[in-house]
């Protein structure tokens, strides 16, 4: 067995290159999700090492010297990351040439050719259902018997094998939990809107959701939400629950983990049964019946994607969602006591001056807990990245979706509708939603019941308004 390095590679101060990130950026509030894709990696090889290099706060010459120690490289890499991540590869290859290294994840599931080509440091890519692809390099396997990979042989010329079968078994997937206690430290990964410390992981992959923006189900993990069984769900949490005693609440980071409304009723009962506090994805279609259930068994929060309040904006990016619902369903959870985090997109394919006002006006009316901002951001291999070539709205030297301090940039542009005219409006929007004396009052008296509390939204808050004047300079 080869040993093995699977490395989230520094970058950017502050770069969010989880398995969580919706966009690969800096958030307005410094935040790191768990690398969660690498670590499924990590489990499935024996003797193998997880490095998350930012929030360990390691630079590239700390990454290089704990490198020189391992045969195999396997680096999580994004489109925002990737010629970050090409440096890195290449200081590796010239600290070990005999090492093989390789990337993962959506960048190169999509674009195997040029990922190949951007260096010869880079000896192969996966595609989808990586995890076992990497095994079976690391147990040294002929290349040319390995589905899902693409590389370069000894001549140098750039192969392509059959595609990996989707896995259908999800409980064949090790937890990555112990990975996490073995290579990891879980306090230097904190979420604005999740108690610290906290744990995320999946139960399962896919979603069957066909929104046009979303990167991992059209590229890594399908249109099919394959799961864990709740039994084998549970036996992790037992797990975890004893091995990280002091996290206070588990994040189950699947896209949509409500879309089997019977499966999250009975993981949520026994999660109850745990006495664990918990949060997850959701649509915001969920029936209060189900919310009912969630939230009676330690349901705290629902992370909720709802994009826009403009509804043919949601039709354009076949969200399958309406905007009625959507105001049901907030209401539901703010009746039953379930905190929500809700996420907005500026930008989308119908944008107008007006739809923005909109979608701000529906965000202070339904009032979330917390929100996040995005600029819609076009993928390669995504809906959206097709459409946006096809008609124009994407420039090239926008195609990198973020500047070089990592600030995410507004790629799309529409005749009506100017790059600096969405950039500036994710301020105005977070300034018109925070700004209000109700949402205010909720935060100081939020403030004032946990020091805890105190202490961290008042860094939220300096880091925010540095943010922001950093996004200034760049408009500027």
């Amino acid at each position: 067995m080869m040993r093995t390095l699977c490395l989230q590679a520094p970058s950017f101060d502050g770069f969010d290159g989880g398995a969580g990130a919706r966009y690969q950026a800096r958030r307005e509030i410094r935040s790191f999700w768990y690398p969660t894709w690498l670590a499924q990696v990590a489990a499935m090889v024996p003797d193998s090492k997880l490095i998350d290099a930012v929030p360990h706060r390691l630079t590239l010459a700390d990454v290089v010297d704990q490198a020189r120690d391992f045969d195999l490289a396997v680096l999580h890499t994004s489109t925002p990351s990737f010629a970050s991540d090409v440096a890195v590869v290449e200081a590796l290859k010239a600290a070990n040439p005999a090492m093989k290294i390789g990337f993962v994840g959506a960048k190169v599931a999509v674009q195997p050719d040029a990922s190949l080509s951007a260096s010869p440091a880079i000896d192969f890519v996966a595609g989808n259902e990586f995890d076992f692809t990497v095994k079976e390099i690391a147990e040294e396997r002929d290349w040319n018997s390995i589905a899902g990979l693409s590389y370069r042989d000894a001549g140098g010329t750039i192969r392509h094998n059959p595609p990996r079968h989707i896995l259908e078994n999800m409980d064949e997937l090790p937890f990555v939990t112990p990975v996490y206690k073995r290579d990891l430290a879980i306090e230097d990964y904190f979420i604005g809107y999740l108690k610290h410390p906290y744990v995320s992981l999946y139960t399962g992959r896919g979603c069957k959701s066909r929104c046009t923006f979303c990167l991992w189900p059209q590229t890594v993990g399908g249109h099919r939400y394959r799961t864990r069984s709740v039994g084998n769900v549970i036996e992790e949490m037992r797990w975890a629950k004893a091995a990280f005693p002091k996290v206070k609440e588990f994040f189950f980071d699947d896209d949509t983990f409500t879309d089997d409304r019977p499966r999250t009723e009975a993981i949520a009962r026994e999660l109850g049964k745990l006495g664990l506090t918990w949060s997850c994805n959701a649509k915001a279609n969920v029936p209060r019946d189900t919310l009912k259930v969630m939230r009676d068994n330690g349901l705290r929060l629902l992370l909720v994607g709802y994009e826009s309040g403009n509804q043919k904006i949601l039709h354009n990016i076949r969200k399958g969602m309406r905007v009625d619902v959507a105001r049901r369903f907030t209401k539901d959870c703010h009746e039953l006591g379930i905190t929500i985090h809700g996420t907005f997109i500026l930008g989308l394919p119908g944008e107008t001056t007006e739809t923005i006002q909109e979608t701000i006006r529906f965000a202070t009316e339904i009032n979330p807990h917390t929100i996040q901002v995005s600029l819609a951001a076009p993928y390669p291999g995504t809906q959206l990245y097709r459409e946006a070539i096809e008609h124009g709205w994407l420039d090239e030297e926008h195609a990198e979706l973020v500047d070089a301090h990592g600030v995410q940039i507004a790629p799309l542009h529409y005749p009506h509708l100017s790059h600096s005219e969405i950039f500036d409006s994710v301020e105005e929007f977070y300034r018109r939603f925070y700004f209000r004396a109700p949402k205010i009052a909720a935060i100081v008296s939020e403030m004032v019941r946990s020091p805890q509390m105190m202490a961290r939204r008042l860094r939220e808050g300096v880091e925010f308004f540095s943010f922001l004047r950093e996004r200034r300079q760049l408009a500027n």
